[in-house]
């Protein structure tokens, strides 16, 4: 089942990513972990929590059942990662949500 999720990112978000090749193929040091690919499930429950129009509404619950997750995430909720604009979820998050929710309308349409 995440395996659409994954796919449909993959093809929306990672070859725009800038930690790629510019074909999607990921460039992340080994000891490094995308995000995306990390927290996949809890990213994809927290968008299908959310029906908005606001991307703020769907960030609420990213902060809540991912980033709580998050090995990068203080007790005070910052996030050195995120701050310095070097969180991949984060900085793809719009793109991620097209793409989940592309998946979930394929899905009801079938």
């Amino acid at each position: 089942m995440t395996e659409q999720y994954l796919q449909a990112i993959r093809k929306r978000v990672c070859v725009r990513c800038i930690d790629t090749d510019g074909k999607g193929n990921c460039l992340l040091h080994k000891d490094e972990i995308c995000a995306v690919e990390e927290f996949l499930p809890e990213i994809v429950r927290s968008i299908q929590q959310v029906q908005s129009d606001k991307v703020e509404d769907y960030v609420v619950e990213l902060r809540k059942f991912v980033c709580t997750e998050c090995r990068h995430q203080t007790e005070d909720e910052t996030c050195i990662v995120r701050n310095n604009l070097d969180c991949g979820l984060d900085r793809y998050f719009p793109l991620i949500i097209e793409a989940v929710e592309e998946v979930d309308l394929a899905r009801k349409s079938a």
